[in-house]
Parts: C-alpha cells; sequence; structure tokens
C-alpha cells in the first residue's frame, strides 16, 4: 500500500498533507516521521529515507503538521505565513495525535515508532510519553530545550509588546510572522513540556542521534538528551543539522551521513 499527498484533519480542523507506504513484507512497525522547524514532509531526501526504511520491512508515515505554512495545494513553499504564524507546539501534539488516530483507519495491527528531527524531535519526546501506540522514540539532531529557543529580556519584552515577531527562511527568502501566542503555549505548559524531566522519566526506549558538525543545533544537545536519558548518543562523523542533506535533493541516493543514520536507527527500532 502506497499512499502520497492524502489529507489528514488535525489542529483546529485543519487539513494538512500525510504520506503512508506499507510494504508486502510489513514487520508490524510504522515509522512515524516528524519534519522540524521550518520543515516539511517532502523537505530534501526525506523520501528517501521512507524508501530505505519501507525496504527494510517498516511501514513509514510522514507528514505536514497543520501549521507548518503549508497548504493542501502546496506543501513545499510556506504559501499560508499566517497559519505558520499561528503555530503552537500544543498544536503539533495534537497533529500527532490526530495521525496516529489516522493511521488506525489505514492498517489493522500497528506499533508506532516516532523519528522527530529538529523541533520535531522535541514533539516527538513529549508525544512518546502521552501516547500508548508510540513504542520507541529516535530523535534526529533534537533540540533539548524548549524554552532556550526563545527570546529573553528585551527581545522577549518586544515580542509580547507587539504581539508578533518575524524570522527569516534562508530557502524562500520569506520573512515569517511568529505570533506571541507560541511563547504563551510554552508558558502555560512549560512542565509538560520540559524535556529534561520527559527524558529523565521516560520508560519507553530512545535513541537520540547528532550530527558532529551541527550549527544550527549544537551538538551539546544531543549530549544533554542522552545524559538525561542514559542512553548512548549517536554521533554521526563530520554531519551538519541535516546530514549531509539538503533541498532540493536531487540524487536517486541518500548521503552517507544520512544512510548511517538510517541504518542505526533501524537496527535500534528492529530491537525495541
Amino acid at each position: 500500500m502506497k499512499i502520497s499527498n492524502s489529507t489528514y484533519i488535525g489542529a483546529q480542523g485543519r487539513l494538512a498533507l500525510i504520506d503512508l507506504e506499507v510494504p508486502r513484507n510489513f514487520n508490524g512497525k510504522v515509522i512515524v516521521f516528524l519534519h522540524g522547524f521550518m520543515g516539511f514532509k517532502d523537505w530534501g531526501a526525506w523520501s528517501l529515507v521512507q524508501d530505505y526504511f519501507v525496504d527494510q520491512g517498516y511501514g513509514f508515515c510522514k507528514f505536514n503538521t497543520t501549521h507548518n505554512g503549508g497548504t493542501t495545494q502546496n506543501g513545499i513553499d510556506f504559501p499560508d505565513p499566517e497559519a505558520f504564524g499561528k503555530n503552537t507546539y500544543s498544536k503539533e501534539i495534537f497533529d500527532v495525535k490526530s495521525v496516529l488516530r489516522w493511521l488506525n483507519n489505514q492498517i489493522d495491527q500497528w506499533t508506532g515508532h516516532m523519528i522527530g528531527h529538529s523541533k520535531g524531535g522535541a514533539v516527538s519526546l513529549i508525544c512518546g510519553s502521552r501516547f500508548h501506540q508510540i513504542k520507541s522514540v529516535s530523535t534526529w539532531a533534537s533540540i533539548a530545550s524548549i524554552g532556550d529557543r526563545f527570546p529573553t529580556e528585551q527581545a522577549l519584552d518586544l515580542w509580547k509588546k507587539k504581539g508578533v515577531r518575524h524570522v527569516k527562511n534562508g530557502r524562500t527568502l520569506q520573512e515569517l510572522p511568529q505570533y506571541i501566542g507560541l511563547y504563551e503555549d510554552y508558558s502555560e505548559n512549560r512542565e509538560a513540556y520540559n524535556l529534561e524531566s520527559i527524558c529523565r522519566n521516560q520508560v519507553k526506549p530512545l535513541f537520540i542521534a547528532h550530527g558532529e558538525n551541527d550549527t544550527s543545533v549544537s551538538l551539546d544537545h544531543g549530549i544533554q538528551l542522552a545524559k538525561w536519558s542514559g542512553v548512548k548518543l549517536n554521533v554521526i562523523p563530520n554531519a551538519n543539522h541535516v546530514f549531509e542533506s539538503k533541498h532540493p535533493w536531487t540524487s536517486d541516493e541518500l548521503p552517507s551521513a544520512l544512510y548511517q543514520l538510517c541504518s542505526l536507527t533501524a537496527n535500534f527500532i528492529h530491537n525495541v
């Protein structure tokens, strides 16, 4: 079974794009892949990541979050900056819950194993601690703190006063809004979004991986997550934040760093 660019209903009743592929030799485990900040399901080499896991017998589901700035007509170029501006962690958690429900309608018997990249790693850790269908969590270049990603002091005061700030998308060159609701959602859920506490109390298997040369989310984040979790940190040598991939990715082969990461992750999930 292969479903491409279908839709699910997520946060605030909003539709977003979703893909699912289940091989004939399905092993009963579905990878639920969550993109990061300013990410989307069709970014770079993510489709080749899907191919890799499907070839290993895994089902693979990747999806856009409902407020990532994409639409069902265009999930790549951030045509809906207003939706992007209104995104929150609570909405992304709701999206994951909605995707798990959607998967229940597609597959009879399955277990979920989340992989989250960057910010998606943080959301995956939260969801892994909440949803029983998720049996393991793998983080790829994840942030170790949600609160530390926000501005402080005068910059935070200005954001609160104006109600909006803007962040630049380096690919599309858009100045995308971020409304203060993002910070308010964090403030209201500060304890529930505490990644240190989640890692220290996590009872499900965790896989933590980070690129050695990550300049977007430093290796220190991976070190912290692994320390809190009491698990080994898998450092991918010479790899950057996206494990030597880029968008668009025109090769039909995974970059070596991302291939190594997929191999290590698949071996982890195989033994869960």
